[in-house]
């Protein structure tokens, strides 16, 4: 097993700040180099990678176009900035480089230990995958574990045939992904591929988006329909959430399956079509079919081959190789230059129990991408708070906090004690966790009583 290498700091401050740096890189475990000049800072840099490059405005050279190029090198690790004062334009610069911080000079050593004690605690930056353009209906599928494992050997048994395939498993599993993959890799890839929600459309309105409809057929049907059977002639229709349709729906669904024909709603002729059906659902249709929910005879033409899709909890590391799919893919569709995610964020996403499955988790890489500053994603771009259902630690219940009879100091006082609890008793880790400054902290823990839960 490799030796993980201890974390370095890069600085280019004035000679009166090194004393304040040197003490709190040394309190949080950083390697620390100190510049002096602009041109030992790039030459220092290039030779990285460092965890973090601390570069102060007050030195010589130093201006929005130097700190704008240090940002945009990977290498530099975490940006953070440091000024004679924190100003309006400052302010504008963090959020345009993606700076992790901006501290005021003169250093206090506490505020530097705390915002470096942070970007220490998110680890090393994992780096996104490379798109994997030529083949995008595998590029979907993201996985190594042994429960996805035997989802991709049936999937390719059966794509290249048009077998009629069930797919089941809990919402937000990625049925449709695996039906458009099966679409894509089997003879019918060049004809199109509908997709149906069953259960989004009301019963009245899907045996007409299913079969279509004649002119005059009812009140309001002006025109000839076309329905989603014969759009898909000579592709695959994807009936999602087919255990919502009714069972008199379900009859000719099973018509077409035997027949290989359809009859529009009010119209007298049958047509013809060739389509490959694939159905799924997050129902037991088995339990469906034995209460009476569900015709049995249909399940059967549906469940030629059955194919049930793991929660993502069940997946292991997927979740992280699933997470820098999704980052790589967000960060081209909006253009962004987001490289990588930390360690620490990964962790956070292993350690959630993913309630909506994969579905949950693309759509918060999506709020992550959309939010970051600057190249990295780091654990606060993810947005989940203690409070979230879908962060609660595996086989842990969700806290209940503090009782509804509580007031407001003793909700202060509450939170403040389990943020010590959770650095250790560290004062200025505590201050960064609780956005604070030290000495606000100070003056409410002697406000609470709290004076013996920190630690200096």
């Amino acid at each position: 097993m490799p030796r993980r290498t201890r974390p370095r700091l890069l600085a280019l401050v004035p000679p009166a700040e090194h004393a304040a740096l040197s003490r709190a890189g040394g309190s949080v475990g950083l390697e620390l180099t100190v510049v002096d000049t602009l041109t030992e800072l790039l030459e220092h840099i290039a030779a990285g990678p460092w965890t973090a490059t601390i570069v102060s405005m007050s030195v010589d050279l130093v201006d929005e176009a130097v700190v704008e190029r240090v940002a945009a090198e990977p290498k530099a690790g975490s940006l953070l900035l440091s000024a004679s004062g924190v100003t309006m334009g400052l302010a504008l610069l963090m959020q345009r480089t993606g700076a992790a911080a901006a501290l005021a000079e003169p250093l206090e050593a506490a505020e530097v230990e705390a915002r470096l004690g942070s970007v220490v605690a998110e680890g090393p930056e994992v780096p996104l995958p490379a798109p994997r353009e030529s083949d995008p209906g595998a590029s979907a599928l993201v996985g190594e574990s042994r429960a996805m494992g035997k989802v991709f050997e049936t999937i390719a048994r059966v794509a290249g045939s048009s077998v009629t395939v069930l797919l089941t498993g809990e919402s937000g599993t990625g049925k449709e992904v695996v039906a458009r993959t099966l679409h894509e890799g089997g003879e019918r890839a060049r004809g199109p591929f509908v997709a149906v929600n069953c259960a989004a459309i009301p019963e009245h309105l899907l045996e007409t988006e299913l079969f279509g409809h004649e002119r005059g057929a009812f009140t309001g049907a002006v025109a000839r329909r076309v329905g989603r059977f014969e759009r898909a002639h000579g592709g695959t229709l994807f009936l999602d959430e087919i255990g919502d349709m009714s069972l008199v729906l379900q009859a000719k669904v099973l018509r077409v399956l035997e027949e290989r024909v359809i009859e529009r709603v009010g119209g007298e002729q049958t047509q013809a079509v060739d389509v490959r059906v694939i159905a799924a659902t997050n129902q037991d249709l088995r339990a469906a079919v034995r209460e009476g929910h569900f015709r049995e005879d249909l399940y059967h033409r549906l469940a030629v081959v059955e194919l049930a899709l793991p929660p993502l909890r069940e997946r292991g590391a997927d979740v992280r190789a699933l997470a820098l799919h999704f980052a790589a893919e967000f960060a081209r569709r909006y253009s962004k230059t987001v490289t990588g995610i930390t360690e620490r964020a990964l962790e956070q996403l292993e350690s959630a129990t993913w309630p909506g499955n994969v579905r949950e988790l693309r759509n918060v890489m999506d709020r992550a991408v959309l939010l970051a500053i600057g190249p990295t994603i780091r654990a606060a771009d993810l947005h989940m708070g203690d409070q979230s259902p879908s962060a609660a630690p595996r086989g842990s219940e969700p806290s209940l906090g503090y009782p509804p009879t509580f007031s407001l100091p003793q909700v202060e006082a509450d939170h403040i004690r389990r943020v010590l609890a959770s650095v250790g008793g560290h004062m200025g880790r505590a201050a960064e966790v609780l956005g604070i400054h030290r000495n606000t902290l100070t003056r409410k823990l002697k406000e609470h009583g709290l004076e013996a839960a920190a630690t200096g």
